[in-house]
């Protein structure tokens, strides 16, 4: 019998991966593997896509899979950046959570959770670096690129590959900047290479001390490079040494006093090579953690009922009043958490706040904590991420809301301090996240707990731990029994009218800070408002300046002698008349920190003042200047925004001032009175810290408001009593969630048919729950004029159906042809 074998070729099956890209895009995107990868791809792994006709991205791999589209031609992937992934599943899940609740895109995601240097694009511009020292052969192709980058040192990469003809450029790139041959413009600021340094060792063919001696008398005749060579063999040990230290090559020439051509002329010889170690900007030095301080009874007690709360419910407030020690029962439950082997997240709500307590963490946690914020160099920022991916990550990180997007191999605890803030939420671009509620998700998908600390809780996680939902723990003394300030209230109104006030400041005030600076004590004033003069006016006929961009009066700042708008930063300089009526005379309108700060120094020119606001602390070492100087004394009186109520410790404040609380009160927002409680609340706390009882005195023109007298008495229960009933009676928060619909177009009249559509669109799902449109507060921002929709949902209806339905109207409008050019965002749960 006869067999008959038939042999049928298949083909290797392809390989497509689904790609996130940093754009505010719906969906994934596939792309094909290149058929000879040597490296298996992972989900988390990024890799450089082409997209649209000659753009290049950095795209995170969502999934690997065998499914070609049918649908759209598939483009291959460039280049594929990371052996191991840098987004684990975990994140993925939360990503996915924030994308869906906040109603973005995963790319809207994706581009506010890594680093700027982890994203390489296409419009990246490269920068030839002339200090460039060829420690291996180029290839034809990196050569090229040096070739155009010589003649032009700064070049955009498309430009580059469109003049070099060269395929993948972005391959070539990566390899220059490996080899610090070039480098990317933003990598100044922003994208990220590896810290390294030149390093100097002997050729191997002559690395042994028999053929170093024949060196040596060759070099008889070159006494300079005879010396390089002598103090080399004495920094690396060479002569007797068992291991060989590593050799920099600054240090050598700093030790050796040689020029650069000296030692040049060793590298031509064959004596010498150079090589690159990377050192890393990361610090790593151990340092002796000392015992924990002993709680007092009160805190213990605290400790203890945090501890059986959190047995029982994911997340607990702990709710204690301004100086109560909350920071150390938060260390407590730190060094307990780590001693199980697990990780945690502290976060805080300003950048300003984590100097004090980086200080007092570092003294009892060393190099297991780290610190990431947006101050920090980029470069710094990708090196925390890329150590949190190995067995080797920080035990704590501790930082401001974008840590919640940091990898995590065991996240066992997060603590969100001064929970209330509403820097805690994210305001433009998307996601508009809030770290709060972001990081309560994240611990729930590690098994983790939340905890939640403040003196003045935000109306909504009150109602949450007295409804049972989280736990609460109240700690209601201050540490070592220290008294709650003095609040004194100044009906500055009557004052005004009687002319006995001096400048912004009222008798009672000067008075206490007179006598603190006599008894060598710390002043803080705090005013809400920031530059010298909210605006400027024509005295004979009332003109403001606005700016050309946005709704706005511009405000003055008179140290850069400059009007500026705080919404897009289009800056004038002040006219010297008015182009209305050519009147001769502009006067200034309210008063800013930087107002408070001249007239400051003019009635106390003894005084050592400084300045806490966005315009002081625009650096990281400014403001870790400003605090510093402030705690050891070398600073009387300090002039500050919010940013001073947010939990700093100061030993010897004795007085605060509160230069106008009307300004937080009027605010046109339903959480105004809130806020203003919270925010005077929180001033009030900074005084009298540690020896003795401080004072605070307010100034008001709304002497018989209630808030006034429930900040006096710290009556938290009764301002949130009120609250809550008006917020029941007109349907907002807790008892409804709120969704801001935001239209944005650059033809007004164009927006507003667009809006009413858009209204009716949604009064058609939601009916009455829908307010709108009108114009918010600030109605033109950057060329684009706003209209803003109101949704109001009850707060026991399903969220999910509600997000569907949002998002289908968005779709409706966007494929309507008449609003191609409309801009239509969501924000959740808006602050």
């Amino acid at each position: 019998m006869l067999t008959r074998f038939f042999y049928t070729f298949v083909p290797a099956m392809k390989t497509y991966v689904d790609v996130i890209l940093p754009l505010p895009l719906p969906r994934t995107f596939t792309y094909s593997l290149p058929e000879h990868t040597a490296e298996p791809v992972e989900s988390g792994c990024r890799v450089v896509v082409p997209f649209g006709r000659k753009k290049y991205y950095t795209g995170i791999v969502r999934s690997v899979h065998d499914n070609k589209p049918a649908d759209y031609e598939v483009k291959e992937v460039t280049a594929i950046l990371d052996p191991s992934p840098v987004l684990l599943p975990k994140q993925f899940s939360f990503w996915e959570w924030l994308a869906d609740y906040y109603l973005c895109t995963l790319g809207d995601v994706y581009k506010a959770a890594l680093p700027s240097g982890m994203k390489i694009e296409s419009e990246t511009v490269v920068e030839y670096n002339p200090d460039f020292e060829a420690t291996e052969r180029l290839t034809d192709k990196e050569q090229l690129i040096l070739d155009l980058l010589s003649q032009h040192p700064e070049q955009s990469v498309t430009h580059l590959e469109k003049e070099s003809k060269v395929k993948n450029i972005l391959n070539v790139i990566k390899s220059l900047l490996d080899k610090e041959a070039v480098f990317v413009k933003e990598e100044l600021k922003r994208t990220y290479k590896p810290k390294t340094e030149v390093r100097v060792r002997l050729v191997e063919a002559i690395a042994t001390e028999e053929k170093l001696k024949n060196v040596f008398d060759e070099l008889g005749r070159a006494p300079k490079q005879l010396a390089l060579l002598m103090k080399y063999v004495e920094l690396s040990g060479f002569m007797g040494a068992k291991d060989l230290k590593e050799v920099a090559k600054n240090e050598l020439l700093q030790r050796s006093d040689v020029s650069p051509a000296v030692f040049n002329g060793l590298v031509e010889k064959g004596v010498f090579e150079v090589y690159h170690h990377e050192t890393g900007r990361l610090k790593r030095q151990e340092t002796e953690t000392p015992e924990l301080n002993p709680l007092n009874d009160y805190q213990q007690q605290a400790h203890d009922r945090i501890v059986t709360q959190l047995q029982e419910k994911n997340v607990c407030l702990l709710h204690g009043v301004t100086s109560s020690g909350k920071t150390e029962v938060y260390i407590h439950l730190i060094a307990e958490t780590v001693r199980q082997g697990k990780q945690v997240l502290y976060l805080l709500p300003e950048i300003a706040l984590t100097t004090q307590i980086t200080e007092r963490l570092k003294r009892v946690f060393g190099s297991r904590l780290g610190v990431y914020h947006s101050r920090f160099p980029d470069a710094e920022r990708v090196e925390i991420w890329q150590k949190q991916l190995t067995g080797k990550g920080y035990d704590i990180v501790l930082g401001v809301r974008s840590s919640v997007f940091l990898p995590f191999r065991d996240l066992g605890l997060i603590i969100v301090d001064e929970e209330h803030e509403n820097t805690y939420k994210q305001q433009d671009p998307a996601p508009r996240y809030h770290a709060r509620n972001a990081a309560i998700v994240l611990a729930s998908l590690y098994g983790a707990k939340t905890l939640l600390g403040t003196a003045t809780p935000s109306i909504e996680t009150y109602c949450n731990a007295t409804a049972g939902k989280y736990g609460r723990v109240e700690l209601k003394e201050r540490y070592k029994e220290i008294q709650l300030p003095d609040i004194v209230p100044v009906d500055i109104k009557e004052l005004a009218r009687k002319k006995q006030m001096t400048g912004q400041f009222s008798q009672s005030l000067l008075g206490e800070i007179t006598d603190a600076l006599k008894n060598k004590e710390q002043v803080i004033l705090f005013q809400n408002r920031r530059g010298f003069a909210p605006m400027i006016e024509c005295r004979t006929c009332g003109w403001v300046p606005k700016c050309k961009n946005c709704d706005v009066s511009l405000t003055y700042h008179k140290k850069i002698n400059q009007l500026t708008c705080h919404y897009c930063g289009y800056t004038i300089p002040p006219p010297r008349s008015c182009p209305a009526c050519e009147g001769a005379e502009m006067i200034n309108r309210g008063f800013g920190t930087e107002k408070i700060e001249e007239d400051i120094r003019l009635i106390f020119p003894e005084a050592r003042i400084a300045r806490m606001d966005l315009d002081t602390t625009r650096t990281r070492t400014a403001y870790e200047k400003i605090i510093t100087d402030f705690e050891q004394g070398k600073t009387d009186i300090l002039i500050g925004t919010q940013m001073v109520s947010k939990g700093l410790d100061f030993d010897h404040v004795s007085v605060v001032g509160i230069l106008n609380a009307d300004t937080m009160i009027n605010y046109p927002d339903f959480r105004a009175y809130e806020r203003a409680f919270q925010l005077m609340a929180q001033v009030a706390g900074r005084a009298g810290r540690k020896n003795k009882r401080g004072k605070v005195i307010l100034q008001t023109k709304s002497i018989d408001n209630p808030i006034i007298g429930q900040v006096m008495t710290n009556n938290y229960e009764e301002m949130v009593d009120i609250q809550l009933a008006e917020r029941q009676a007109f349907h907002y928060p807790p008892y409804y969630r709120l969704v801001y619909v935001y239209l944005k177009n650059k033809d007004a009249a164009l927006l507003e048919q667009m809006s009413h559509v858009m209204a009716e669109k949604l009064r058609a799902v939601f009916g009455a729950r829908v307010w709108g449109p009108a114009d918010p507060p600030v109605a033109r921002v950057q060329l684009l004029y706003i209209k803003k929709i109101i949704v109001k949902i009850e707060a026991n209806a399903p969220m999910n159906r509600t997000r569907e339905l949002l998002k289908q109207i968005q779709r409706e409008m966007s494929t309507d042809e008449r609003f191609k050019s409309l801009i239509i965002y969501y924000d959740v749960d808006p602050m």
